[in-house]
């Protein structure tokens, strides 16, 4: 047993998705497109001889579900600290983000000797357990600017992806339930989804992801009234926009926000998934 482990997850924004539950969470998930992110969670595990497992966010202990579930799953009593300069709730993947490190660092530091695709597979079906999210943890692993065309975890989902890289602006207005969304009726939701995927299977180039993006996000009834009037702003500035799935959070490319008179927060496209460090 290893004293301890650090794993980075670069952060994770949807742009559109489709909803496909399954009685087992590991198969669950969604289809869709997003971006991973150079801004990410650095999460660092430890042993602890407490009896119920602790989990910090920016020295803040809170409740993570999937976090635990993680630990159970791998029978790993510990301390889980992480780190991050993304706001929590604002559709970043920040849970996906904790599940997959916990269950990276964790398999270090318990030697649980397991593949990367089984400690994708046991934090994507945390996650899905939780209602938190569908597809973030499958994307964090695989980094750049993954297309899911199936649901479901690494045995079942088929990714490909844009190749392309990208300057990131955001701006964050404040935080949507994931939970509350995808409890409720998904229908709308998921046909929305899936005509903005077969757009860019079709064109996979990041102008067409982003007008995908924001079609969806329009068809699925999810814009709010602020994310609308900064989308639109971004575009009379010539630039490129959309939300965040699922927070009220604008996304641009390049110098989109900036350019429409915004401070935003500045990252990138990450080129690679989840990493030990």
């Amino acid at each position: 047993m290893r004293d301890e482990a650090t794993a980075f997850v670069p952060g994770h924004i949807t742009g559109f998705f489709s909803a496909h539950p399954h009685d087992d969470p590991t198969k669950a998930g969604s289809r869709g497109a997003g971006l991973t992110l150079t801004d990410g969670v650095e999460v660092t595990v430890e042993p602890t001889t407490a009896s119920e497992p602790t989990v910090v966010l920016d020295g803040d202990e809170i409740e993570v579900e999937p976090v635990r579930t993680v630990l159970e799953t791998l029978d790993a009593p510990a301390r889980v600290e992480a780190e991050s300069d993304l706001p929590l709730g604002a559709g970043f993947g920040i849970s996906g983000a904790m599940a997959l490190g916990t269950a990276l660092a964790a398999n270090r530091v318990f030697e649980r000797t397991l593949s990367t695709n089984e400690l994708v597979t046991i934090a994507h079906g945390a996650e899905v357990k939780a209602g938190t999210g569908l597809g973030d943890v499958v994307a964090q692993a695989h980094g750049g600017i993954p297309v899911r065309l199936e649901p479901g975890g690494p045995q079942d989902n088929k990714l490909d992806s844009i190749p392309a890289r990208a300057r990131v602006e955001y701006l964050s207005f404040g935080e949507l339930s994931t939970a509350d969304v995808l409890s409720g009726d998904t229908d709308r939701l998921t046909e929305a989804g899936r005509n903005a995927l077969s757009r860019v299977v079709e064109e996979p180039t990041l102008l067409s992801f982003m007008y995908a993006s924001r079609l969806f996000a329009r068809e699925a009834g999810l814009l709010t009234d602020r994310v609308a009037e900064t989308i639109a702003e971004v575009a009379a500035a010539d630039g490129q926009a959309s939300m965040a799935m699922l927070g009220e959070t604008v996304f641009a490319l390049g110098t989109g926000l900036s350019d429409a008179g915004y401070e935003p927060s500045v990252c990138a496209t990450h080129p690679a998934g989840a990493v030990l460090k």
